[in-house]
């Protein structure tokens, strides 16, 4: 048997991860030391029940990335820096009150989300995306509409202009996927917000940042900076962009390999909403999350973890946990006591939750009413997904369909 770490991210991770994390349990038991790049070493907590004392449990596993134990080995330029994270100011890296006060600024200004102007805004940027292929017979589902659309709602919501959007989406995919690239789209992305904010602190209007702005001055008692505010918002683009995409790609997928869901492609729309949630829990887009750091030598899932060492959130593992889904070939039906959406202090709050349901499960209704014929036009099994250590979400998703006019 071999007890070596595994590399996250190597090649298993892209091509079968359900069955690499099901040979990590097997071995290792709940608990998985893993190698991130440069071989720098962290666990991949894989056990439903240890994640979930993990991110319940902020004393003993903080979100202060600053107590990690392996600072001393991160190489300059480090790719996965950006998702890692250090010395950054954001919600993420907060605890306490000052944390709380930060989500409470986040949670106001996503509650003002009008959702009828949500749909609203995700129905005409989906039929702009639809009318640009309709007419070929062919597209694919992933580059062409699934990685362009949540981002273009974002930016609305939050002021970015249109034009901005295909920028802030290529490099927001280099940044999660990990590569050479990675570094330089954390950049882009920070540029670009920290421009926003600056014009929305001169210019309000009627929109997530300006609103982030104006309850930010008296955050629990804490003005907060523009930089934090930018900050928290990178976060938010990031949750809302790649994990959101992947939700629409994922569900795509399975409803288009799946006979369960045959009849959803033929108008029906029961379908859509279980076929969401069952991504959610078998296949969901955010497979790891970094990270939580021990700020004090404790035992887990019957490891001995060091003060300062990383613990890597495995929500995918977690999710198919034999201890907890003892049935695990039945449908979780409505059941949403999965992690994907996160657990304890620092999970998504509920109104960024409600955001992403509603963009893709309009995103899917477009597609199954504009292109009602769709069907897959590559075997399921040549199907791959993304490079990123973090999300598995697909690289394309390719389909055909009888050719249509564009609305309008």
């Amino acid at each position: 048997m071999n007890h070596d770490p595994v590399s996250l991210g190597g090649p298993r991770f892209r091509s079968e991860p359900a069955a690499l994390y099901r040979e990590l349990r097997r071995e290792y038991g709940a608990v998985a030391p893993v190698l991130l790049d440069a071989d720098i070493p962290a666990w991949l907590v894989l056990g439903y029940r240890e994640l979930h004392q993990v991110t319940g449990d902020p004393a003993l596993f903080s979100r202060d990335s600053g107590l990690w134990n392996q600072w001393d080995r991160v190489p300059d330029g480090w790719p996965m820096l950006p998702m890692i994270g250090r010395g950054h100011s954001s919600v993420l890296h907060t605890v306490g009150e000052h944390h709380r006060a930060r989500v409470a600024v986040i949670t106001g200004a996503l509650e003002a989300v009008d959702p009828f102007e949500l749909r609203s805004h995700t129905e005409r940027y989906a039929d702009e995306l639809i009318d640009a292929v309709c007419a070929e017979g062919a597209a694919d589902l992933v580059a062409h509409y699934a990685d362009l659309l949540p981002v273009r709602v974002l930016a609305t919501l939050y002021g970015f202009a249109d034009e901005q959007g295909p920028g802030l989406v290529a490099a927001l995919s280099d940044m999660v996927d990990g590569g050479e690239d990675a570094v330089a789209g954390s950049l882009h992305v920070a540029a670009s917000m920290s421009r926003l904010v600056a014009d929305r602190a001169a210019r309000p209007a009627d929109d997530v940042v300006s609103r982030m702005l104006a309850s930010g001055r008296t955050a629990g008692g804490l003005a907060l900076t523009h930089e934090e505010i930018a900050q928290d918002l990178i976060v938010m683009m990031t949750a809302g962009q790649q994990p959101t995409a992947g939700w629409i790609g994922n569900s795509l997928r399975l409803m288009l390999t799946d006979v369960r869901f045959a009849a959803s492609l033929f108008g029906g729309r029961r379908s859509v909403a279980e076929a969401m949630n069952e991504v959610l829990w078998e296949d969901t887009p955010a497979q790891n999350v970094a990270g939580r750091w021990a700020s004090r030598d404790a035992r887990l899932g019957g490891r001995a973890i060091r003060a300062g060492d990383l613990l890597l959130l495995g929500i995918q593992a977690a999710n198919h946990d034999p201890q907890v889904r003892t049935h695990g070939s039945a449908l979780p039906g409505g059941n949403s006591a999965h992690f994907a959406f996160g657990h304890g202090e620092h999970r998504c709050p509920f109104p960024a939750q409600e955001i992403a349901e509603v963009v893709a499960r309009t995103a899917i209704e477009v597609v199954l009413d504009r292109l009602p014929d769709l069907d897959l036009a590559v075997p399921p099994t040549a199907l791959t997904r993304r490079r990123s250590p973090w999300l598995g979400s697909l690289t394309r998703l390719p389909v055909r369909f009888t050719p249509t006019s564009p609305h309008g």
